[in-house]
């Protein structure tokens, strides 16, 4: 496997990554962790996933796996706190009820929903914390502030942004550098044949800056 460094961090990852998107819905479980090892044992050592992806069971079967494995320091976790939506018809009384400050980009949110994706993972660390899609209501101090206790308190590695335009990035690295917090390191961005819309800004900016 030819690996290669993520941004500028150092850290080494293969070219391909491993989604979790479907994990038990459709793929039932047993068959998202075979899975899971068949790509562990061709090299593969980037498993993204996120705290929504199916109600967070693409994180407890990552966990399972890795923790059976005993392969947790040979690979890197992905995964992302999403802006949410409170969900529709739920009452206190149900048990999915989602309240107004349990999901979102607030401090309190982003402290909340890592300590469920650890527990999730059964890990004490996450390698790349990514924030989920754009937050326009809240500012990039407050989300920034948030990331950074979390990478001073040792249980988030690296932080990152998914499905941001090249502008939010960029504003986002300002603030790192203007309130000494930590940085975004690289951004996952929809691309496929159909969307090529990244190489007009978004790639020349993550090369100009570093970014993976």
């Amino acid at each position: 496997m030819d690996y290669r460094l993520l941004g500028r961090t150092g850290i080494k990852v293969s070219p391909f990554a491993m989604g979790t998107d479907n994990f038990l819905d459709p793929t039932p479980a047993d068959e998202s962790a075979r899975l899971l090892r068949m790509a562990m044992d061709a090299g593969i050592n980037l498993f993204d996933t996120g705290d929504i992806y199916a109600d967070g069971a693409g994180e407890k079967i990552i966990g399972k796996t890795l923790k059976e494995s005993g392969l947790r320091h040979q690979v890197l976790i992905a995964t992302k706190v999403d802006h949410g939506k409170r969900r529709p018809g739920f009452t206190l009384d149900d048990p999915g009820y989602v309240g107004p400050n349990e999901h979102g980009h607030s401090r309190v949110n982003i402290i909340a929903a890592c300590e469920g994706s650890l527990k999730r993972l059964q890990t004490d660390y996450i390698d790349l914390y990514q924030i989920h899609r754009p937050s326009p209501h809240i500012p990039w101090d407050e989300l920034l502030y948030s990331l950074d206790t979390l990478v001073r308190q040792g249980k988030v590695r690296y932080i990152g942004t998914s499905t941001h335009p090249a502008w939010a990035v960029m504003n986002s690295i300002m603030v790192s550098e203007m309130k000494g917090l930590a940085r975004i390191v690289c951004e996952q961005p929809p691309y496929n044949l159909l969307d090529r819309r990244i190489e007009n800004e978004l790639l020349p900016m993550c090369r100009e800056h570093g970014l993976g």
